[in-house]
Protein backbone atom coordinates (compact mmCIF):
# COMPACT_ATOMS: atom_id res chain seq x y z
CA UNK A 1 0.00 0.00 0.00
CA UNK A 2 1.49 3.39 -1.25
CA UNK A 3 2.13 5.78 1.60
CA UNK A 4 0.17 9.00 1.93
CA UNK A 5 -1.59 8.82 -0.63
CA UNK A 6 -5.10 10.12 -1.00
CA UNK A 7 -7.04 9.45 -4.71
CA UNK A 8 -10.09 10.87 -5.88
CA UNK A 9 -12.22 9.26 -8.25
CA UNK A 10 -14.36 12.05 -9.92
CA UNK A 11 -13.55 15.48 -11.45
CA UNK A 12 -16.38 17.24 -10.07
CA UNK A 13 -17.28 19.73 -6.96
CA UNK A 14 -17.11 16.83 -4.59
CA UNK A 15 -14.01 16.11 -5.19
CA UNK A 16 -12.59 19.20 -5.61
CA UNK A 17 -13.90 20.67 -2.39
CA UNK A 18 -12.22 17.35 -0.59
CA UNK A 19 -8.94 18.06 -2.13
CA UNK A 20 -9.05 21.44 -0.92
CA UNK A 21 -10.08 20.73 2.64
CA UNK A 22 -7.45 18.22 2.76
CA UNK A 23 -4.59 20.50 1.67
CA UNK A 24 -6.51 23.38 4.26
CA UNK A 25 -6.50 20.80 7.10
CA UNK A 26 -2.73 20.24 6.34
CA UNK A 27 -2.66 17.26 5.19
CA UNK A 28 0.65 16.77 3.12
CA UNK A 29 0.85 13.79 1.26
CA UNK A 30 0.08 13.40 -2.55
CA UNK A 31 -3.55 13.94 -3.93
CA UNK A 32 -4.17 12.26 -7.01
CA UNK A 33 -7.75 13.79 -8.90
CA UNK A 34 -8.84 11.25 -11.76
CA UNK A 35 -11.19 12.84 -13.94
CA UNK A 36 -13.07 11.47 -17.13
CA UNK A 37 -13.59 14.72 -18.91
CA UNK A 38 -11.16 16.54 -20.71
CA UNK A 39 -12.29 19.71 -18.25
CA UNK A 40 -10.71 20.96 -14.51
CA UNK A 41 -13.41 19.93 -12.31
CA UNK A 42 -16.30 22.44 -12.60
CA UNK A 43 -19.40 23.35 -10.74
CA UNK A 44 -23.04 22.19 -12.46
CA UNK A 45 -25.99 24.25 -11.39
CA UNK A 46 -24.48 27.38 -14.20
CA UNK A 47 -24.44 24.96 -16.82
CA UNK A 48 -28.40 25.04 -16.82
CA UNK A 49 -28.45 28.79 -14.93
CA UNK A 50 -25.96 31.16 -15.71
CA UNK A 51 -23.57 29.60 -18.20
CA UNK A 52 -26.43 28.21 -20.15
CA UNK A 53 -27.92 32.09 -20.03
CA UNK A 54 -24.66 33.03 -21.31
CA UNK A 55 -22.40 33.55 -18.77
CA UNK A 56 -18.43 33.42 -18.54
CA UNK A 57 -16.80 30.26 -19.24
CA UNK A 58 -14.21 30.66 -16.07
CA UNK A 59 -17.18 31.12 -13.57
CA UNK A 60 -18.06 27.29 -13.81
CA UNK A 61 -14.75 26.11 -12.56
CA UNK A 62 -14.19 25.35 -8.99
CA UNK A 63 -10.87 26.51 -8.79
CA UNK A 64 -8.33 28.35 -11.67
CA UNK A 65 -5.56 25.68 -13.43
CA UNK A 66 -3.15 27.36 -11.28
CA UNK A 67 -4.63 26.55 -7.79
CA UNK A 68 -3.84 22.80 -8.79
CA UNK A 69 -0.10 23.62 -9.56
CA UNK A 70 0.14 25.58 -6.54
CA UNK A 71 -1.04 22.75 -3.92
CA UNK A 72 0.21 20.30 -5.65
CA UNK A 73 -2.92 18.03 -6.59
CA UNK A 74 -2.14 16.22 -9.34
CA UNK A 75 -5.01 16.16 -12.11
CA UNK A 76 -5.12 12.90 -14.06
CA UNK A 77 -8.05 13.72 -16.93
CA UNK A 78 -9.56 11.88 -19.81
CA UNK A 79 -9.32 8.48 -17.48
CA UNK A 80 -11.47 5.91 -16.41
CA UNK A 81 -11.13 3.85 -13.07
CA UNK A 82 -11.86 0.57 -14.52
CA UNK A 83 -12.10 -1.27 -10.82
CA UNK A 84 -10.92 -0.81 -7.44
CA UNK A 85 -9.12 -3.38 -5.63
CA UNK A 86 -10.38 -2.44 -1.60
CA UNK A 87 -7.90 -5.46 -0.36
CA UNK A 88 -4.91 -4.22 -2.09
CA UNK A 89 -5.86 -0.75 -1.66
CA UNK A 90 -5.29 -0.33 -5.75
CA UNK A 91 -7.27 1.68 -8.38
CA UNK A 92 -7.08 0.06 -11.59
CA UNK A 93 -7.12 2.46 -14.82
CA UNK A 94 -9.35 1.26 -18.29
CA UNK A 95 -6.22 2.13 -20.12
CA UNK A 96 -3.84 -0.36 -17.91
CA UNK A 97 -1.62 0.18 -15.23
CA UNK A 98 -2.53 0.50 -11.08
CA UNK A 99 -2.56 3.31 -8.41
CA UNK A 100 -2.26 2.68 -5.04
CA UNK A 101 -3.98 4.59 -2.44
CA UNK A 102 -3.54 5.24 1.57
CA UNK A 103 -7.55 7.07 1.13
CA UNK A 104 -9.72 6.73 -1.38
CA UNK A 105 -12.82 8.80 -2.17
CA UNK A 106 -15.54 7.89 -4.68
CA UNK A 107 -16.66 10.55 -5.94
CA UNK A 108 -18.34 9.60 -9.62
CA UNK A 109 -21.50 11.51 -9.54
CA UNK A 110 -24.88 10.78 -11.79
CA UNK A 111 -25.31 9.94 -14.83
CA UNK A 112 -28.56 11.64 -16.78
CA UNK A 113 -31.42 8.78 -17.37
CA UNK A 114 -32.07 8.86 -21.21
CA UNK A 115 -34.98 8.22 -23.57
CA UNK A 116 -35.17 4.45 -25.13
CA UNK A 117 -37.47 5.25 -27.74
CA UNK A 118 -37.51 5.45 -31.32
CA UNK A 119 -35.82 8.87 -32.47
CA UNK A 120 -33.48 9.54 -29.33
CA UNK A 121 -30.60 9.07 -30.55
CA UNK A 122 -31.02 11.45 -33.90
CA UNK A 123 -28.88 14.64 -33.75
CA UNK A 124 -30.71 17.91 -31.94
CA UNK A 125 -31.83 15.35 -28.62
CA UNK A 126 -29.85 16.50 -25.54
CA UNK A 127 -29.41 15.93 -21.99
CA UNK A 128 -27.54 18.24 -19.52
CA UNK A 129 -25.13 17.11 -17.05
CA UNK A 130 -21.45 18.16 -18.35
CA UNK A 131 -20.18 21.09 -19.32
CA UNK A 132 -19.77 19.63 -22.77
CA UNK A 133 -23.61 19.17 -22.89
CA UNK A 134 -24.05 22.89 -21.57
CA UNK A 135 -22.04 23.83 -24.72
CA UNK A 136 -23.85 22.18 -27.42
CA UNK A 137 -26.99 23.82 -25.85
CA UNK A 138 -26.15 26.48 -25.80
CA UNK A 139 -25.05 26.53 -29.06
CA UNK A 140 -28.28 25.35 -30.80
CA UNK A 141 -30.34 27.96 -28.29
CA UNK A 142 -28.71 30.66 -28.47
CA UNK A 143 -29.77 31.67 -32.30
CA UNK A 144 -32.93 31.92 -31.14
CA UNK A 145 -36.15 31.27 -33.49
CA UNK A 146 -36.25 27.11 -32.80
CA UNK A 147 -38.92 25.05 -31.53
CA UNK A 148 -37.53 23.53 -28.20
CA UNK A 149 -39.25 20.23 -27.04
CA UNK A 150 -38.69 19.27 -23.37
CA UNK A 151 -39.14 16.10 -21.93
CA UNK A 152 -39.45 16.73 -18.37
CA UNK A 153 -41.14 18.85 -16.05
CA UNK A 154 -38.14 18.77 -13.25
CA UNK A 155 -35.78 21.63 -12.30
CA UNK A 156 -33.85 20.82 -15.27
CA UNK A 157 -36.59 21.16 -17.63
CA UNK A 158 -37.99 24.55 -16.33
CA UNK A 159 -34.23 25.98 -16.17
CA UNK A 160 -33.94 24.93 -19.95
CA UNK A 161 -36.95 26.17 -20.69
CA UNK A 162 -36.15 29.62 -18.74
CA UNK A 163 -32.78 29.80 -20.72
CA UNK A 164 -34.82 28.93 -24.14
CA UNK A 165 -37.09 31.28 -24.21
CA UNK A 166 -34.54 34.45 -23.27
CA UNK A 167 -32.90 33.21 -26.67
CA UNK A 168 -36.29 34.32 -28.25
CA UNK A 169 -37.42 30.35 -28.88
CA UNK A 170 -40.33 28.79 -28.62
CA UNK A 171 -40.42 25.99 -25.96
CA UNK A 172 -43.18 23.24 -24.98
CA UNK A 173 -42.72 20.97 -21.64
CA UNK A 174 -44.24 17.92 -21.71
CA UNK A 175 -44.32 16.36 -18.09
CA UNK A 176 -45.46 13.45 -16.38
CA UNK A 177 -47.29 15.19 -13.64
CA UNK A 178 -50.51 17.18 -13.18
CA UNK A 179 -48.31 20.32 -12.76
CA UNK A 180 -44.78 20.89 -12.73
CA UNK A 181 -42.54 20.05 -9.46
CA UNK A 182 -45.30 18.01 -8.45
CA UNK A 183 -43.07 15.47 -6.76
CA UNK A 184 -40.59 18.22 -5.89
CA UNK A 185 -42.66 21.00 -3.99
CA UNK A 186 -46.54 19.25 -4.12
CA UNK A 187 -49.30 20.52 -6.27
CA UNK A 188 -49.72 24.11 -5.18
CA UNK A 189 -46.49 25.86 -5.48
CA UNK A 190 -45.88 23.77 -8.44
CA UNK A 191 -48.53 25.80 -9.72
CA UNK A 192 -46.65 28.75 -9.31
CA UNK A 193 -43.96 27.86 -11.13
CA UNK A 194 -46.11 26.31 -13.82
CA UNK A 195 -48.16 30.00 -14.23
CA UNK A 196 -44.76 32.38 -14.41
CA UNK A 197 -43.66 29.96 -17.20
CA UNK A 198 -46.78 30.25 -19.05
CA UNK A 199 -46.76 34.01 -18.19
CA UNK A 200 -43.40 33.59 -20.54
CA UNK A 201 -45.27 32.56 -23.23
CA UNK A 202 -43.92 29.12 -22.23
CA UNK A 203 -46.58 25.47 -23.63
CA UNK A 204 -47.44 22.18 -21.31
CA UNK A 205 -49.00 18.80 -22.20
CA UNK A 206 -48.67 17.82 -18.24
CA UNK A 207 -50.33 14.21 -17.47
CA UNK A 208 -48.56 13.38 -20.99
CA UNK A 209 -44.91 11.78 -21.81
CA UNK A 210 -42.89 11.43 -24.98
CA UNK A 211 -43.85 8.26 -26.84
CA UNK A 212 -41.78 8.84 -30.41
CA UNK A 213 -39.32 11.28 -32.02
CA UNK A 214 -39.13 11.76 -35.47
CA UNK A 215 -36.72 13.10 -38.08
CA UNK A 216 -35.31 13.55 -41.15
CA UNK A 217 -31.37 13.41 -42.39
CA UNK A 218 -30.53 11.92 -38.85
CA UNK A 219 -32.18 15.36 -37.48
CA UNK A 220 -34.76 15.55 -35.01
CA UNK A 221 -38.12 17.26 -36.17
CA UNK A 222 -41.01 16.47 -34.43
CA UNK A 223 -42.11 14.70 -31.13
CA UNK A 224 -45.30 12.46 -30.54
CA UNK A 225 -46.55 12.17 -26.73
CA UNK A 226 -48.49 9.09 -25.64
CA UNK A 227 -51.48 11.12 -26.43
CA UNK A 228 -50.95 11.07 -30.42
CA UNK A 229 -49.89 14.70 -30.37
CA UNK A 230 -46.73 15.87 -32.84
CA UNK A 231 -45.30 18.45 -31.60
CA UNK A 232 -42.64 20.30 -34.02
CA UNK A 233 -39.04 20.02 -32.58
CA UNK A 234 -35.85 21.48 -33.75
CA UNK A 235 -34.17 20.92 -30.39
CA UNK A 236 -35.53 18.08 -27.83
CA UNK A 237 -34.19 18.36 -24.09
CA UNK A 238 -33.97 15.12 -22.03
CA UNK A 239 -34.33 16.46 -18.50
CA UNK A 240 -35.63 13.10 -16.42
CA UNK A 241 -33.76 12.61 -13.53
CA UNK A 242 -29.93 11.03 -12.86
CA UNK A 243 -28.79 7.84 -11.89
CA UNK A 244 -25.79 7.44 -9.59
CA UNK A 245 -22.93 6.09 -11.13
CA UNK A 246 -22.18 3.00 -8.68
CA UNK A 247 -20.56 0.83 -10.97
CA UNK A 248 -17.22 1.29 -9.63
CA UNK A 249 -18.77 0.26 -6.44
CA UNK A 250 -20.87 -2.39 -6.91
CA UNK A 251 -18.13 -4.44 -8.93
CA UNK A 252 -15.78 -3.72 -5.94
CA UNK A 253 -18.44 -4.99 -3.52
CA UNK A 254 -19.54 -1.78 -1.75
CA UNK A 255 -23.03 -1.71 -0.03
CA UNK A 256 -25.40 -0.11 -2.47
CA UNK A 257 -28.63 1.56 -0.98
CA UNK A 258 -30.19 4.83 -3.09
CA UNK A 259 -26.36 5.12 -4.13
CA UNK A 260 -23.33 4.22 -2.41
CA UNK A 261 -24.19 3.79 0.87
CA UNK A 262 -22.15 5.69 3.27
CA UNK A 263 -22.00 6.60 7.29
CA UNK A 264 -22.41 9.60 8.60
CA UNK A 265 -18.61 10.28 8.02
CA UNK A 266 -18.57 9.33 4.41
CA UNK A 267 -17.17 6.12 4.83
CA UNK A 268 -18.58 3.39 2.62
CA UNK A 269 -18.70 -0.46 3.64
CA UNK A 270 -14.94 -0.53 2.55
CA UNK A 271 -12.09 0.05 4.59
CA UNK A 272 -10.16 3.30 4.03
CA UNK A 273 -12.90 3.83 1.07
CA UNK A 274 -15.19 6.99 1.06
CA UNK A 275 -18.22 8.48 -1.10
CA UNK A 276 -19.23 11.85 -1.43
CA UNK A 277 -21.57 14.21 -3.70
CA UNK A 278 -23.97 12.83 -6.10
CA UNK A 279 -23.29 9.04 -5.89
CA UNK A 280 -23.64 8.96 -1.63
CA UNK A 281 -25.74 8.36 -0.04
CA UNK A 282 -25.31 9.30 3.45
CA UNK A 283 -26.83 8.26 7.21
CA UNK A 284 -28.14 11.85 8.56
CA UNK A 285 -28.43 11.28 12.04
CA UNK A 286 -30.75 14.79 11.98
CA UNK A 287 -33.26 12.52 10.16
CA UNK A 288 -32.43 9.43 11.61
CA UNK A 289 -32.21 7.77 8.03
CA UNK A 290 -30.01 7.57 4.56
CA UNK A 291 -30.67 10.41 2.38
CA UNK A 292 -28.98 10.96 -1.26
CA UNK A 293 -29.31 14.09 -3.14
CA UNK A 294 -27.98 15.90 -5.90
CA UNK A 295 -27.61 19.23 -5.07
CA UNK A 296 -24.18 22.00 -5.34
CA UNK A 297 -24.74 22.54 -1.51
CA UNK A 298 -24.43 18.19 -0.79
CA UNK A 299 -21.02 18.35 -2.83
CA UNK A 300 -19.55 20.94 -0.85
CA UNK A 301 -20.83 19.58 2.35
CA UNK A 302 -20.09 16.14 1.69
CA UNK A 303 -16.84 16.58 -0.02
CA UNK A 304 -15.69 18.38 3.47
CA UNK A 305 -16.69 15.98 5.88
CA UNK A 306 -15.34 13.01 3.85
CA UNK A 307 -11.94 15.19 3.88
CA UNK A 308 -11.81 15.44 7.80
CA UNK A 309 -12.77 12.03 7.83
CA UNK A 310 -10.42 11.01 5.89
CA UNK A 311 -7.80 12.74 7.98
CA UNK A 312 -9.03 10.35 11.12
CA UNK A 313 -10.91 13.55 12.61
CA UNK A 314 -14.42 13.02 14.00
CA UNK A 315 -16.47 14.65 11.06
CA UNK A 316 -20.72 14.18 10.22
CA UNK A 317 -22.94 15.25 7.89
CA UNK A 318 -25.14 17.75 9.41
CA UNK A 319 -25.79 19.97 7.25
CA UNK A 320 -29.53 20.96 5.77
CA UNK A 321 -29.71 20.15 2.43
CA UNK A 322 -29.87 23.32 0.36
CA UNK A 323 -30.22 23.84 -3.21
CA UNK A 324 -31.47 26.93 -5.33
CA UNK A 325 -32.73 28.01 -8.77
CA UNK A 326 -33.35 31.40 -10.94
CA UNK A 327 -35.95 31.42 -13.82
CA UNK A 328 -36.42 34.38 -15.53
CA UNK A 329 -36.96 36.99 -12.23
CA UNK A 330 -37.74 34.54 -9.77
CA UNK A 331 -34.75 33.73 -7.55
CA UNK A 332 -35.29 30.77 -4.95
CA UNK A 333 -33.80 29.27 -2.34
CA UNK A 334 -34.64 25.82 -0.66
CA UNK A 335 -34.07 24.24 2.63
CA UNK A 336 -35.00 21.12 4.52
CA UNK A 337 -35.38 17.48 4.41
CA UNK A 338 -38.03 16.23 1.54
CA UNK A 339 -38.84 12.99 3.41
CA UNK A 340 -39.90 15.30 6.06
CA UNK A 341 -41.72 17.64 3.88
CA UNK A 342 -43.98 14.97 1.81
CA UNK A 343 -47.16 15.32 2.97
CA UNK A 344 -46.67 17.91 5.71
CA UNK A 345 -48.90 21.16 5.82
CA UNK A 346 -47.63 24.40 4.18
CA UNK A 347 -48.15 27.31 5.80
CA UNK A 348 -46.91 30.37 3.78
CA UNK A 349 -45.90 34.16 4.41
CA UNK A 350 -46.11 36.73 2.28
CA UNK A 351 -47.90 36.88 -1.38
CA UNK A 352 -47.92 33.98 -3.55
CA UNK A 353 -49.93 35.82 -6.73
CA UNK A 354 -46.84 38.44 -6.70
CA UNK A 355 -44.49 35.45 -6.30
CA UNK A 356 -42.51 36.99 -3.14
CA UNK A 357 -43.15 34.65 -0.43
CA UNK A 358 -41.87 32.15 2.23
CA UNK A 359 -43.23 28.68 2.02
CA UNK A 360 -43.01 26.56 5.41
CA UNK A 361 -43.61 22.35 5.60
CA UNK A 362 -44.39 22.11 8.68
CA UNK A 363 -44.93 18.75 10.49
CA UNK A 364 -45.88 17.34 13.77
CA UNK A 365 -45.78 21.38 14.47
CA UNK A 366 -42.02 21.84 13.70
CA UNK A 367 -40.82 23.40 10.78
CA UNK A 368 -38.97 20.66 8.61
CA UNK A 369 -37.61 22.54 5.23
CA UNK A 370 -38.66 25.90 4.33
CA UNK A 371 -38.38 27.63 0.50
CA UNK A 372 -38.18 31.62 0.01
CA UNK A 373 -38.90 32.80 -3.29
CA UNK A 374 -37.96 36.54 -4.40
CA UNK A 375 -37.53 37.16 -0.57
CA UNK A 376 -33.48 37.62 0.20
CA UNK A 377 -31.53 37.36 3.41
CA UNK A 378 -33.83 34.69 4.97
CA UNK A 379 -32.12 31.70 4.48
CA UNK A 380 -29.70 31.59 7.52
CA UNK A 381 -32.80 32.36 9.59
CA UNK A 382 -35.08 29.98 7.79
CA UNK A 383 -32.01 26.97 8.61
CA UNK A 384 -31.83 27.84 11.92
CA UNK A 385 -35.74 27.32 12.68
CA UNK A 386 -35.37 23.55 11.01
CA UNK A 387 -32.45 22.96 13.09
CA UNK A 388 -33.71 24.14 16.41
CA UNK A 389 -37.28 21.75 16.34
CA UNK A 390 -39.33 24.37 17.95
CA UNK A 391 -42.70 24.05 18.34
CA UNK A 392 -44.45 27.01 16.11
CA UNK A 393 -47.35 29.13 16.13
CA UNK A 394 -49.01 28.43 12.38
CA UNK A 395 -50.35 32.11 13.28
CA UNK A 396 -47.07 33.53 14.33
CA UNK A 397 -44.92 32.01 11.47
CA UNK A 398 -47.38 33.69 8.32
CA UNK A 399 -47.12 36.73 9.82
CA UNK A 400 -44.96 38.79 7.80
CA UNK A 401 -44.87 41.00 10.82
CA UNK A 402 -43.42 38.23 13.35
CA UNK A 403 -39.38 38.29 12.88
CA UNK A 404 -38.48 34.56 11.92
CA UNK A 405 -35.75 34.97 14.70
CA UNK A 406 -38.65 35.50 17.28
CA UNK A 407 -40.07 32.34 16.77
Amino acid sequence: MAERTSVIVGGGLAGATAATTLRERGYDGRIVIVGAEAHDPYIRPPLSKEYLNGGDRDDVFVHPAQWYRDNDVDLVLETTVASIDPGAHEIVFEEGGRLAYERLLLATGAAPRRLTLPGSDLDGVHTLRTLDDSDALRAELSSGGRQVVIAGSGWIGLEVAAAARLYGNEVTVVGHGAVPLEHALGAELGSVFEQLHRDHGVSFRMKTAVAELGGSAGRVDAVTTDAGERLPADVVVVGIGASPNTGLAERAGLALGNGITTSASMETSAADVFAAGDVADPYLPAIGEHLRNEHWANAIAGGKVAAAAMLGENAEYDDIPYFYTDQYDLGMEYSGYAPLARGADIVYRGDRAAREFISFWVRDGRVVAGMNVNVWDVNEQVQRLIRSGVQVDRAQLADEDVPLDAL
